[in-house]
Formats: structure tokens, sequence, C-alpha cells
């Protein structure tokens, strides 16, 4: 059974450039290994990401980053069964925030600020979507 899962959390500590990098390389090796697929956004501090898969390695993923001292505040933003996967041609595609359109957030948002802690789930997988077909998703 697939399904797709979207969290939330902070950075415990400041992540650079290298850093953020050294997360996209690690997540694309294990998730292809374990079938899983999705998205990863980091602006700010925070990160937001969806994932897709298998129940089960769906839920080992998120209890490893929920556990994961580097992470602080993780919310769960949306979690549901799905038919097919939306993101199935990334081990794990990343938002390119430079072609984020502010007005894109602001139709989801209160302002135009991307904070998921002030979005719905739903507005979170809405917009995701749209970066998606916006050509705003980096994959390599």
């Amino acid at each position: 059974m697939l399904v797709h899962l979207l969290y939330a959390s902070r950075a415990a500590h400041t992540m650079s450039g290298q850093d953020l990098v050294a997360i996209l390389k690690q997540s694309r090796e294990h998730n292809a290994g374990a079938g899983l697929t999705g998205l990863l956004c980091h602006s700010d501090g925070v990160f937001m990401q969806l994932l897709e898969g298998g129940r089960d390695a769906v839920n080992a993923r998120y209890q490893r980053i929920a556990s994961d001292p580097r992470h602080k505040d993780v919310i769960l933003l949306s979690y549901a069964e799905i038919a097919e996967r939306e993101f199935a041609g990334w081990t794990m595609g990343q938002v390119n925030l430079h072609r984020l359109n502010p007005g894109l957030v602001l139709k989801y948002s209160a302002t135009s600020h991307l904070d998921p802690y002030s979005m719905s789930g739903r507005a979170m997988l809405s917009l995701f979507r749209e970066l998606v077909s916006s050509g705003a998703i980096e994959c390599s």
C-alpha cells in the first residue's frame, strides 16, 4: 500500500549550503534503496519534506527523522493512502527557492513568507503540486 507523508521541522543548528547538499545526497541514496520518492524544501532553517512509498518504509523514515537530533519541532502536516505516486520521478527533488514566486505562496498562505507552521497540510501539498508544474523542482 502506498502512502504519502508531509512534515515540517526546524533545523537544530544553522545549515550551510554544503550541509544541504550532503542531506540531499544521502536522502537520494537511501530513498532509492527503500523505494521512497518525494520533495524537500529548506527555507530559513525550516525543512518541509514530502515522502511517498510503501507504508512501512515511509513510517520508518519519518520515525528516524523525528528522532534525529538535527531536527526539532517536527510536525506532521499530511498523511494519507494514495493510489499512485505524484513525485515518482525524484528519489528526492529539491525546491529551487530562487524560482519560488511569492505570489504562489500567498495563494496558499496568509503571507508571502513560506512558513509551514502557519499553513495547513492540504495547502502545503497543493503548493508542492504547483511547484512541480511550474518547474521549480531540481533533481540530480
